[in-house]
């Protein structure tokens, strides 16, 4: 196995911070309480903080870095069909994806979630519906993403979860390594 350092400090604090606040805000919190409302301005801090450090973070963090290209993402799914084991050290145009599907879902909850706080909006049920739709959209990305981590994890021998906790991914000696 090769080591290779991959993610941040922070990017791994935000990554997991996100897990819990909107793990919490999602399945424990009640809906109509102001600790939901008070976690959901976390979660919108949390992608404001990945939106700046998309631009500004080390060179994995940035977006520059895992913009994914309809080639990559052939070349990903290629090598899935395939069999063939390429390691990305960073993020996967796939998984890009998945980012930026939660990063635009989860600014979406928010934004609907404050509409429904103002008396412009509260008790319309189309903010309603939508903030509802938006949090069970972001429900499936989210056990989406899981499986894939898992799927991708067993697929090119890297434990993805070990490395966004430790920052560091282990790469088996024989993969073919995609900058």
């Amino acid at each position: 196995m090769t080591r290779h350092r991959v993610w941040d400090p922070l990017l791994r604090l935000f990554h997991w911070s996100l897990v819990v606040t909107f793990t919490a805000n999602a399945f424990f919190t009640d809906d109509e309480s102001k600790l939901h409302e008070i976690i959901g301005y976390i979660v919108v801090g949390l992608v404001a903080f990945r939106l700046v450090w998309g631009m500004v973070g080390p060179k994995m963090a940035r977006f520059t870095s895992f913009a994914p290209t309809a080639a990559a993402i052939a070349d990903q799914m290629t090598d899935i069909a395939t069999g063939r084991r390429a390691v990305h050290l960073g993020h996967t145009p796939l998984g890009a994806l998945m980012i930026f599907n939660l990063l635009v879902t989860l600014a979406a909850i928010g934004a609907t979630g404050y509409m429904l706080t103002t008396n412009a909006f509260w008790g319309i049920g189309w903010v309603e519906d939508s903030h509802e739709a938006l949090v069970v959209w972001a429900e499936i990305s989210i056990a989406a993403h899981i499986a894939a981590v898992i799927w991708e994890s067993r697929r090119t021998g890297v434990n993805l979860p070990q490395a966004m906790v430790t920052g560091v991914k282990k790469v088996p000696k024989d993969a073919k390594i995609v900058p």
